[in-house]
């Protein structure tokens, strides 16, 4: 028999706790010597063939896992991260056998990149192993972006090596200073000598202009081939992958985060780039309001004037996008911005709203009159419209709005119609008053409009408000069940993922006791291709009640098992409940004749755990 791959971990595993524990018992072994410190020292350096048996052993199980499994990724790099744990030189062998067997792989190309500059600072290395894996992964965002980083990092390298000299300060990525820290800096800048400035004032420095001067130039070239570098990967990936949107947003917060001479001149082409080649896109007008205007981020760091200035922009932004691409996505993005500003200038008080606040209230009910006005209304737009006048308490714009869209644009929106309905039933029931005829009548008509219109799936939800809501109210209620009944019989009583019969059964079961659920069951039973779920239903229903001592409960539940056989004859579970149902209320004999007519009826039979039977 073949190993698995379970095998090979599972020896690693146990080869692995076996050396842990070596290690362990020689280093409790070695205070117990009574020697001086040097020969300590010497015997600690001194290796034995035990220190280097277990990794040698671990390493062996790791090829042979990677030779058999050659195409399981997780399992190289499981090989390569214990390599790198143990500094073992064989890492460099399994990085060129891995970027072989994987090379369209860039997770492969970035490890081995990442092991070359960080362990050993070979910035040559790691570039050509970079250029390699473009040219196998052209298409890989992760890779280009990757590449990019590797190349700031090192440029950061030099220019912190440039201020360790002397020659420069500060660093090629933006150091993050709060409001008030910048603030107290400023109002005490004259306590503060830089290196640069004391060297500028030493008048006893004749070379002072010459070095400074010197120094500039030395700075200038750092930042223009800092600007090459990135302008130079930038052009070339976005070739590779001219409608990749995530890759330009990806760049722009490389780019956000380091400190360059032209790195705003790069930043409005980027953008440039963006608008020309997605201006078409919903995603890309979102995502360019948020970058001018996070309202996460903002409130934190700056004042609460530039914050507004931000939201004004951002604003400005998807106006933009409306006029330029309308559509109900655009819309949605819209409405999701203004509602997300409002709920962080309200914050918990949301009784009441303050000037800014109510703007952008008001703004966004406009909004949503746009989006109906100019054809670009969809049901979620509309449900989120009554859902707002609802949050605002103004509870008569909001059914007026779901009336005319109800029985307008969306007459067959299940969510629009619950929303109706539940407001229509809420405020006729708010005053704790008794209904009158004429509004139970208009509510029933209400409700029996949507049922009528949708699926029994998609008006589950208002099923289930509406039985509650009828509950008491018999005429209405048996008028609903004969909605129900015109329904199961339109759909031939589907119950996948909701069943209306089963649930009318137990609402009569509480409401009316078992006699009435018999005869609602039994009536549903007798409609077309009943529903598995209302049989189970039924059948729980009856050996509960001759578990506990009811003569016609047992009688009952055979008579629906026979009848649900007759539909589900292919049903493995249904035989096996009725085989225990009968080992544990019938005889053997009832037994043993459902457990061979299971036999003879299905046509799988392996389907069927006949050990049970």
């Amino acid at each position: 028999m073949s190993p698995l791959k379970e095998d090979y971990l599972a020896y690693i595993d146990y080869e692995t706790k076996v050396d842990k524990l070596r290690r362990l018992r020689k280093k409790a072994k070695l205070p117990e010597r009574e020697d001086n410190e040097e020969t300590k020292k010497k015997k600690r350096k001194r290796k034995s063939v035990s220190d280097f048996a277990g990794v040698r052993r671990i390493l062996d199980v790791y090829r042979l896992a990677v030779t058999r499994f050659t195409g399981d990724l997780e399992l190289w790099f499981r090989y390569l991260d214990f390599c790198k744990e143990r500094r073992n030189g064989r890492i460099k062998e399994v990085l060129n056998k891995v970027t072989g067997f994987h090379s369209k792989q860039p997770s492969v190309w970035i490890y081995k990149a990442a092991w070359e500059f960080d362990n050993f600072s070979n910035v040559e290395a790691a570039r050509n192993t970079m250029l390699q894996g473009l040219r196998f992964c052209k298409n890989s965002e992760d890779l280009w972006l990757e590449y990019l980083r590797m190349e700031l990092t090192f440029l950061n390298k030099l220019k912190a090596r440039k201020v360790a000299l002397g020659e420069d300060e500060g660093s090629l990525v933006h150091d993050k200073i709060s409001a008030d820290e910048q603030q107290w800096k400023s109002e005490n800048k004259d306590l503060y000598m830089p290196l640069h400035e004391e060297r500028e004032n030493d008048e006893n420095n004749e070379g002072s202009d010459i070095e400074e001067s010197k120094s500039r130039k030395k700075v200038d070239k750092l930042q223009e081939v800092g600007f090459g570098v990135i302008k130079t990967i930038y052009i070339e990936a976005v070739k590779a992958l001219p409608s990749s949107f995530t890759l330009r947003k990806r760049f722009l917060e490389i780019l956000k985060s380091i400190n360059l001479a032209k790195s705003g001149e790069m930043r409005e082409e980027v953008l440039s780039d963006m608008k020309r080649d997605f201006s078409t896109e919903p995603e890309y007008w979102d995502w360019l309001a948020k970058f001018e205007y996070n309202p996460a981020s903002t409130q934190e760091e700056t004042g609460e004037e530039i914050t507004f200035s931000c939201m004004g922009k951002a604003i400005q932004v998807y106006e933009d996008a409306i006029q330029v691409f309308p559509s109900a996505k655009m819309f949605k993005h819209y409405a999701k911005f203004l509602m997300d500003a409002v709920a962080l200038l309200v914050g918990d008080n949301e009784t009441s709203l303050d000037n800014q606040s109510a703007s952008y209230v008001s703004r966004l009910l406009g909004l949503y009159q746009k989006a109906d006005t100019i054809g670009c209304m969809d049901e979620e737009l509309a449900y989120e419209h009554i859902s707002l006048y609802l949050q605002l308490g103004r509870v008569d714009e909001a059914r007026k709005l779901a009336h005319n869209l109800c029985c307008g644009k969306f007459p067959n929106s299940a969510k629009v119609r619950v929303l109706w309905a539940s407001i229509e039933m809420k405020h006729s029931t708010r005053d704790l008053i008794s209904l009158s005829k004429d509004k139970l009548l208009s509510i029933f008509e209400l409700v029996k409009d949507g049922l009528t219109r949708l699926s029994i799936s998609e008006a589950e939800s208002l099923w289930v408000m509406a039985l509650k809501f009828f509950a008491s109210q018999k005429h209405y209620f048996d008028m609903l069940v004969e909605v129900a009944v015109t329904s199961l019989i339109k759909y031939r009583g589907s119950d996948e993922g909701f069943s209306l019969s089963s649930i009318i059964v137990n609402f009569v079961l509480q409401k009316d006791g078992i006699a009435h659920a018999r005869v609602m069951y039994k009536r549903f039973t007798a409609l077309p291709r009943p529903g598995l779920v209302l049989y189970r239903t039924c059948i729980e229903l009856e050996t509960n009640l001759a578990s506990n001592g009811d003569k016609t409960g047992l009688e009952n539940a055979r008579k629906l098992y026979f009848s649900a056989l007759q539909t589900y004859d292919q049903d493995s579970s249904l035989w096996r409940d009725y085989w225990l149902m009968e080992t544990k209320m019938g005889t053997s004999k009832t037994a043993s004749d459902v457990s061979w007519r299971a036999r003879k009826t299905l046509k799988d039979s392996s389907a069927l755990s006949l050990a049970d039977l």
